[in-house]
């Protein structure tokens, strides 16, 4: 199966509705995606009940996922999560705690703008940019300062505004990857570490969290070069955990006018060990 599994929408930081996902994944010929937005899984019932309606449902599969930003000794760690169910009491309430902390951090970095250097934003302007009861980020409070004219381009904002180094921002208090992986795992979904290849602990990390729950590792990824894949993959198939992959899809390449969503060559047979996994994880 021709898969995608690591997508994001405008539920957090993509640029596409859930509708547009699904249509552009059916038009370059996947079979299964996974919308794996940050903090939040409120794109996978829009995305499911659009499907319905457009006479091409037999022709993909749309698997609820997620992608939990977390902390761990100032490493930011993603964790993407397949299959959990969503109605979980400790899932809900991480989602909750998630969502409170990227509000709280938000409000606190507007302040600063305005006090440190007379950029003033609204709330509000950030906020409208995603989907109703989507994750806010870094990647909005850029745009909003670009819009209210604080800086000439996003990547500006970025390099003056959105780091550890400056003044005005404030790092979120985020859950830590032991917990996201555990509240995964016992929520009967399958946690993944998201694109090791940013972090420099990565293989004492993910034999860690293992003992959370840790069951697979994205070895696919855009940023991975091939020698990255192999070596993610023989860790992967070294310590007994499956192998992801995805595009992390959120915008087509501006660059030369591609839509990158499923151009990461991700082997057919990464689905069927995902669904073999979810049996293991539901038989155990």
């Amino acid at each position: 199966m021709k898969s995608d599994l690591h997508i994001h929408t405008l539920y957090s930081d993509g640029v596409f509705s859930p509708e547009k996902i699904v249509d552009t994944a059916i038009d370059v010929g996947l079979q299964v995606i996974a919308l794996t937005d940050h903090d939040n899984v409120l794109s996978y019932p829009v995305a499911k009940d659009y499907l319905k309606t457009t006479e091409r449902e037999n022709k993909l599969e749309i698997i609820r996922g997620i992608e939990v930003n977390t902390l761990y000794k100032n490493y930011e760690v993603h964790i993407l999560g397949y299959f959990m169910d969503v109605e979980n009491n400790d899932f809900q309430s991480m989602l909750k705690n998630q969502q409170q902390a990227r509000v709280k951090q938000t409000k606190e970095i507007i302040s600063l703008l305005s006090r440190k250097e007379g950029i003033k934003i609204k709330f509000e302007d950030i906020k409208k940019q995603v989907a109703e009861g989507g994750s806010i980020g870094r990647p909005h409070i850029a745009k909003a300062i670009t819009n209210a004219g604080g800086t000439s381009n996003v990547m500006e904002a970025y390099s003056k505004y959105i780091h550890d180094d400056s003044p005005v921002y404030v790092q979120r208090k985020t859950v830590s990857p032991q917990d996201a992986v555990e509240v995964i795992y016992d929520a009967g979904g399958i946690p993944v570490i998201a694109h090791p290849h940013d972090i420099d602990i990565a293989e004492k990390l993910i034999k860690e969290l293992m003992q959370y729950g840790l069951r697979g590792i994205e070895a696919y990824h855009r940023k991975h070069s091939p020698a990255c894949v192999e070596y993610f993959s023989s860790m992967a198939e070294e310590l007994g955990l499956i192998v992801t992959g995805g595009s992390d899809f959120h915008c087509p390449n501006i660059m030369n006018g591609q839509i990158i969503l499923g151009k990461n060559f991700v082997p057919e047979w990464v689905y069927d060990k995902l669904t073999e996994e979810k049996k293991r994880i539901d038989m155990a």
